[in-house]
């Protein structure tokens, strides 16, 4: 609903465990090496404990991704089960069938001997076997029991189960209890997941506002995220749930800012109670008076009737759809009562109509030559192209000229002025200097007058053609491949590091496999293409997320 209010791609803060939003903290790195040194270990329970919604499930999932393929894995989520129950689902997680021979129902030593049976057959073979049990606090007594004396099976050098218990803080009292102490001495690996640090929950929203594909300012002002942490006491679901209410809050009132006031009543719906120490301030956001989902339907009929004077209208719709396929804007809502009237839309055609004869004879006023057109685009940058061959002219000021084929989502996605190559009525070319951009316009500055134009004229006269600028790093001439160093190097792994909220790595800095994989994972959060070649499109994104001084396009047109 509020994504593209915000200039996102889709809404960041879903509560789905989506693996395109995993954020390891350095907490959830500790849990997850326990994890590995527990499977290493030679067998015996390995336990993880941390408050609901920490992200233990997260851990458990890279823990899943990382083990050795020689090994098999149980894995039981729903652990309020009696001990025949218990035995018989892990037994139908290894694939074991139904052991019971003859009359008369299975037995615990049924499935107990049919259990032992592939563990040590598996083990012949050079496997290893993981039981991994979450929400393990509900486990009974006796299931408990059960389980240590599943660990007993063993050789002389290693048990031949590992079992890994995932649960909430109550599993580490329960191990406390002393008719449990066998167990817990069977522990070999522990660790208690604590929640985000402040300057954690910062970087872990701003990681998936990234991975949401934001080109915009960022919601989320600082004073508000740390009311965020304050009040989700950096627990990663409750930041989901909280920050996920107060964009739609601040959709709801037009607003393209969250701040701290939002957070708090955001907070009282989410949470269902009063934030502490912050009173909600009368006449910031009144609206939200109606709740939030309420609002955000009103201010959707209210935007229909803003947008609507401009012409919202099907055939654009469709016309908009062609020409951008990966772009994405505020829909009207799908009900009888925002439909366009026959009138309206009539009304419409005859605007776009009379905006294609408009963009038509702009084409006239169109410059033919491509240098005019640079020379056109340059007082945006500030700079002075002269006589001369405008690019090289450009280069000498670290501004290099950068052309493609593409749509205008890419072009929305780079966020930047742009020369757009149109065609006449007889297939000529001409140059426009493209400035803003919105759901259903450009602005086009055509002989220096600016002329806003309907996409689905656009769409007629462009082909994907245009150039842009980009304000390059000291040293950059070309991709850096495999095996590149230097300053520039060193400065792309401290950018990147730093956008992650890690310190800078030590120089010197060599372009290779590490280096490249965290450029494609930049790559695939800013919707570019994953090739892990630093290129062009890929120091654009960076300058704009570090704040580099580049013009953008106008949205507000």
């Amino acid at each position: 609903m509020y994504a593209p209010f915000f200039g996102l791609k889709q809404e960041p803060f879903s509560i789905a465990p989506d693996p395109r939003y995993l954020f390891m903290s350095e907490r959830h790195r500790e849990a997850l090496a326990h994890l590995l040194y527990g499977v290493k270990g030679g067998g015996g329970f390995v336990l993880l404990t941390g408050e609901i919604g920490a992200g233990k499930t997260t851990v458990c999932r890279c823990f899943l991704e990382q083990i050795p393929k020689r090994c098999n894995v149980a894995y039981v989520f729903n652990p309020r089960l009696t001990v025949e129950e218990l035995l018989r689902s892990v037994c139908d997680e290894f694939g074991i069938p139904n052991p019971h021979q003859g009359p008369g129902a299975t037995t615990v030593k049924d499935w107990v001997d049919a259990l032992n049976e592939f563990l040590l057959r598996t083990h012949a073979v050079g496997q290893n076997n993981v039981l991994i049990i979450d929400e393990a606090q509900q486990l009974s007594a006796d299931v408990l029991e059960q389980l240590r004396l599943l660990t007993n099976l063993e050789t002389n050098e290693r048990k031949l189960l590992q079992i890994v218990l995932i649960g909430q803080p109550e599993l580490r009292q329960m191990l406390a209890r002393p008719d449990l102490e066998q167990l817990a001495q069977r522990v070999i690996a522990r660790y208690h997941l604590e929640p985000l640090s402040e300057n954690e929950t910062l970087q872990y929203i701003r990681h998936r506002l990234a991975i949401g594909g934001l080109t915009t300012a960022a919601p989320f002002g600082r004073e508000a995220m740390q009311r965020v942490h304050q009040l989700s006491r950096g627990v990663p679901r409750r930041i989901n749930l909280l920050c996920d209410r107060a964009l739609l809050g601040a959709y709801a009132t037009g607003r393209n800012r969250v701040d701290a006031a939002i957070v708090d009543k955001a907070a009282s719906e989410v949470f269902d109670k009063t934030p502490p120490r912050r009173r909600w301030r009368p006449g910031r956001v009144e609206t939200l008076g109606l709740g939030l989902v309420g609002g955000a339907a009103l201010w959707g009929l209210v935007s229909w009737a803003i947008d609507g004077r401009t012409a919202a209208r099907p055939d654009a719709a469709s016309a908009q759809a062609a020409a951008m396929p990966a772009a994405s804007g505020p829909a009207p809502a799908a009900s009888a009562a925002s439909a366009p009237t026959a009138v309206q839309a009539a009304a419409a055609g005859q605007t776009t109509a009379a905006a294609m004869i408009d963009l038509k004879a702009g084409l006239q006023r169109m410059p033919r030559d491509e240098a005019g057109a640079w020379r056109a685009l340059a007082p945006l940058w500030k700079l002075e192209l002269g006589e001369g061959e405008p690019c090289r002219a450009a280069q000498r000021q670290q501004v290099l000229c950068y052309k493609a084929s593409g749509t205008l989502a890419l072009i929305r996605q780079l966020d930047r002025p742009a020369i757009l190559t149109l065609r006449d009525d007889e297939d000529r070319p001409g140059y426009a200097l493209l400035t803003g951009l919105n759901a259903r316009n450009a602005t086009l500055l055509l002989d220096g007058t600016p002329q806003s134009v309907p996409l689905v004229a656009l769409a007629q006269r462009w082909r994907g053609e245009f150039a842009t600028l980009w304000r390059a790093p000291a040293g950059y001439s070309q991709l850096l491949v495999d095996g590149s160093a230097g300053p520039l190097v060193d400065g792309l792994a401290a950018q990147l590091a730093g956008l992650q909220g890690e310190p800078a790595p030590a120089a010197p800095q060599a372009y290779g496999a590490a280096l490249r994989a965290r450029v494609v994972t930049f790559q695939v959060a800013q919707g570019l293409k994953p090739d892990g070649l630093a290129g062009p499109t890929t120091f654009m994104q960076l300058n704009r997320l570090v704040g580099v001084d580049e013009p953008r396009l106008h949205t507000e047109h």
